[in-house]
């Protein structure tokens, strides 16, 4: 069996320190949690960005430069941030989501397919899918598919096939997100049964269906994501204290299943990841 890879999303767009107070706001905040995640085992950090004041998700390439400086001066852990666009409003939008790929970092998530979240519309038409491809491509930086229903993947597939991705090509399953594809284990099992035979994939639970859906996902021979912006209780009504503790919760999960844990270095071999390039200071 192969070695399992931990990735985690350490704040994401939507928890509060009004939900709990231990969701990082800063670009210290976010890399210090990052930094704790890799002592516990994760092999991954995918980041999004707030406002350091008010705390609401923004896209400032200031602050993911931060937070990705402050990471790479201190471990080793693959880097992998968020094309999502949080709160961007300009004309260009599909220019500006895709800011952070200028920071070359080891992977950055590329969204496949449009998904209601609440009231909201999380938009990519299929050119935003085409663009992010080539220009992560032309950067040397992984895509993470991220997809959040049954067409989503069918759209990963025909990308896929038009080369689009190099090899092996990353999916994460989305699972239980806004209005998306419900987080159950037939459904895990069924979107699985989707993917091409070739791909890593990796799978996330919202909410309760955190724990349920990493333990299925290995059991699948898939990888794992946990982290506050998917969940941020350990269990019904226990706040999590840090990321790192759910990374801790998951890691020990896959050694009694007798898995053994992807380091950083594993992860990069895996996904024929670019190894990030050394600072002048001699930092990555």
């Amino acid at each position: 069996m192969d070695k399992t890879i931990i990735s985690v999303a350490v704040v994401g767009s939507g928890p509060t320190k009004d939900m709990n107070p231990a969701v990082p706001y800063t670009p210290k905040e976010i890399a210090d949690a990052a930094i704790e995640c890799h002592k516990a085992g994760a092999a991954i950090t995918h980041i999004h960005v707030r406002d350091p004041e008010t705390g609401i998700v923004c896209s400032r390439i200031e602050l993911f430069k931060e937070v990705v400086d402050r990471i790479r001066q201190a471990c080793d852990i693959a880097i992998n941030l968020t094309t999502s666009g949080g709160n961007i409003k300009g004309e260009n939008i599909i220019e500006e989501r895709l800011e952070p790929v200028t920071l070359k970092p080891e992977i950055c998530s590329l969204d496949i397919g449009s998904v209601n979240f609440g009231n909201r519309v999380f938009m990519n038409p299929p050119d935003w899918g085409v663009a992010a491809a080539k220009r992560m491509r032309e950067h040397r930086v992984k895509p993470e598919i991220e997809v959040f229903d049954a067409g989503h993947i069918r759209q990963a597939r025909y990308m896929i096939e038009e080369g689009l991705f190099e090899d092996p090509p990353f999916v994460q399953l989305c699972m239980g997100p806004g209005w998306g594809i419900e987080a159950t284990p037939e459904n895990l099992i069924f979107m699985k049964s989707l993917l091409p035979p070739d791909v890593l994939w990796s799978a996330l639970g919202v909410g309760k269906g955190q724990l349920p859906m990493i333990t299925m996902a290995f059991l699948l021979g898939g990888h794992i994501r946990v982290g506050f912006e998917d969940n941020i209780y350990l269990r019904r009504g226990i706040l999590l204290k840090s990321n790192a503790q759910m990374v801790d919760h998951a890691a020990s999960i896959v050694e009694k299943l007798q898995g053994e844990i992807a380091t950083p270095n594993d992860a990069r071999e895996m996904l024929g990841l670019t190894y990030p390039q050394m600072n002048a200071d001699g930092h990555r």
